[in-house]
């Protein structure tokens, strides 16, 4: 009986705090580095903005965005295409000046 309720306990929290966001900094198979474009029809990925407890903070750059959280916004030829929304997002966001990556 104890191992059942540790096991479920525990899966409970794995639901609960488990990040999007893979060790190498993708989500879905996407990366979350390098040049990303806005879209609004045919996202890869949807992201919500958010003050506290993000999955990824980012930083945006001009040059070389080769580390985890660093996006270089472009119009043609993205990594990544992006769109932003309010519900059931991918991955939640904090744009940060420092230190971006995964919290």
């Amino acid at each position: 009986m104890k191992t059942l309720i540790i096991l479920a306990t525990t899966s409970l929290f794995t639901l609960f705090s488990s990040n999007p966001i893979d060790d190498d900094c993708t989500c879905k198979g996407f990366k979350l580095y390098g040049k990303i474009k806005i879209v609004e029809n045919f996202p890869d990925l949807t992201v919500k903005v958010v003050e506290n407890f993000p999955d990824l903070k980012v930083k945006l750059v001009e040059n070389f965005p080769d580390k985890c959280g660093q996006w270089k916004m472009v119009d043609n030829f993205p990594d990544t295409k992006i769109k932003f929304v309010e519900n059931f997002p991918d991955v939640t966001i904090k744009y940060v000046e420092n230190f971006p990556g995964k919290p």
